[in-house]
């Protein structure tokens, strides 16, 4: 089947939201399938494209999967990071998208009382207490 008649097939919208309603307690798949999300694979196998299909039901719902996310329809950037088990802080690619920085960039590390900041090496510190 070409990619535009795949397109076609899949519902969005309003249409989805009845689809999935009708029906009820069908499977995952089921639902994925019956809603149009479905492509071929190389060797003619069948793929259930549950990402896409997630997507539409988020989008046909109102949820906005844009702006202020990761910028792949991820989740909203929250601003807060927390400490891992082993002790890490772990900031994310996402915010490291968003700043620009490049592998290999270069933090002066200060802390203050109960705030740690991440001053660019050469740069000068503008809240230096």
């Amino acid at each position: 089947m070409k990619l535009q008649t795949l397109l076609n097939l899949m519902l969005t919208g309003p249409d989805l939201l009845a689809k999935v309603r009708d029906l009820g307690d069908a499977g995952k798949s089921e639902i994925v399938r019956s809603c149009g999300y479905v492509s071929s694979t190389k060797d003619g196998k069948e793929r259930l494209n549950f990402t896409a299909f997630y997507e539409a039901l988020l989008e046909a719902k109102g949820v906005e999967i844009g702006g202020g996310s990761t910028g792949k329809g991820g989740r909203k950037l929250s601003f807060i990071a927390k400490v891992q088990g082993n002790g890490n802080l772990l900031i994310g690619k996402a915010y490291t998208e968003k700043l620009s920085l490049e592998p290999g960039d270069e933090f002066n590390i200060k802390l203050g009382r109960k705030q740690i900041r991440l001053v660019p090496v050469g740069a000068e510190d503008e809240g230096e207490e």
